[in-house]
């Protein structure tokens, strides 16, 4: 099939290589002359107008560009430039309740939109996307052979038991979750998923680091090799994952992470799922809090802290013990 795909960043121009590997088609565009020079194999674009008109009816064009304004740019633009039956796709992390919106506007003109959730980052290349999809049935069925490409296949994971009558492209690493805006509901819930889990690795390595403290007794001190607990636990244990896979690679590098500063940006999806939870009454004080560790490893001192100090001299006289700034534990020095 033909695809055209605007944003040749590092995921969008690896969907590109992907595709082109399975011996499909692609026409691509971005902002950038060299990215797009830099996609081998590719019919480059010079802009959006050019970009559709090398695609052939029904057209399709995965846009993969950052949330935001710059992506609502992008799909109200081609919304002007397709005709009745094509389709835009946005693979990028966009909020579910604007694909909702976008969808309503797009159908009007007979244009069909899919919100695809994308998992797998700068590895999807080799290892394939896990792929979470929104929109018209009929569009997503039409798309397949896509979609099918992309993903990372059944592999050699074992199958679930029971699961004979369900939908076998689940199997195979992406699904149909719903109308337009449930591909990225379920992708921000992976995400924010993905919080939950990150922060209770980082925690618990952190624990570890901190045996050998010496401000604990001398016989409970342990000096403990994390980089040897991430790689054992990748084998056999209850918690071995991709992301312990991931965290055992950076160890390895470098132990100590001095290179690191420690301040966690947040890219929405963790705040939408947050959002969603309130919305929903549904209690979610794991996926919460690691959203709000991200927020403080952004601050040094908060004004809130230095209220606490101050309320602690009014009522008691207490005055802050002076505690030397450091970015670590003397002991990661």
């Amino acid at each position: 099939m033909q695809l055209g795909i605007i944003g040749l960043g590092r995921m969008g121009a690896n969907i590109g290589r992907r595709l082109m590997q399975a011996g499909h088609t692609i026409v691509g565009y971005d902002a950038s002359p060299q990215a797009v020079k830099a996609l081998e194999g590719a019919t480059g674009a010079t802009s959006l107008e050019d970009l559709v008109s090398k695609l052939e009816a029904p057209r399709t064009v995965w846009v993969m560009l950052p949330a935001g304004k710059i992506t609502e740019d992008a799909i109200a633009a081609l919304g002007k430039l397709l005709h009745k039956g094509d389709c835009i796709i946005d693979g990028g992390n966009t909020y579910f309740k604007d694909d909702v919106r976008r969808a309503h506007a797009l159908r009007r003109h007979g244009i069909g939109y899919l919100d695809v959730g994308t998992s797998g980052g700068v590895w999807g290349l080799e290892r394939g996307y896990c792929m979470m999809i929104g929109g018209d049935k009929a569009q997503v069925d039409r798309l397949d052979p896509i979609f099918k490409a992309l993903a990372p296949g059944a592999g050699t994971i074992p199958k679930t038991p029971n699961r004979d009558r369900a939908d076998s492209r689940v199997t195979e690493g992406y699904m149909h979750a719903g109308p337009a805006g449930a591909g990225h509901f379920v992708k921000m819930v992976h995400n924010g998923i993905e919080y939950g889990l990150m922060q209770a690795y980082a925690e618990g390595f952190d624990i570890m680091r901190g045996r050998g403290s010496d401000k604990l007794p001398e016989d409970e001190r342990f000096d403990i090799n994390v980089a040897d607990v991430a790689e054992v636990w990748r084998r056999g244990s209850v918690v071995a994952s991709w992301l312990l896979d991931l965290t055992a690679i950076a160890l390895a590098k470098s132990e100590k992470l001095d290179e690191f500063s420690g301040k966690v940006d947040d890219s929405g999806e963790g705040r939408w799922t947050v959002q969603a939870a309130v919305d929903e009454a549904v209690a979610a004080p794991v996926i919460t809090a690691a959203l709000f560790a991200r927020f403080r490893s952004r601050i040094e001192n908060s004004f809130g802290e230095k209220l606490l100090s101050a309320m602690r001299k009014e009522f008691g006289g207490h005055i802050e013990s002076t505690i030397p700034v450091h970015k670590a534990r003397d002991e990661d020095k």
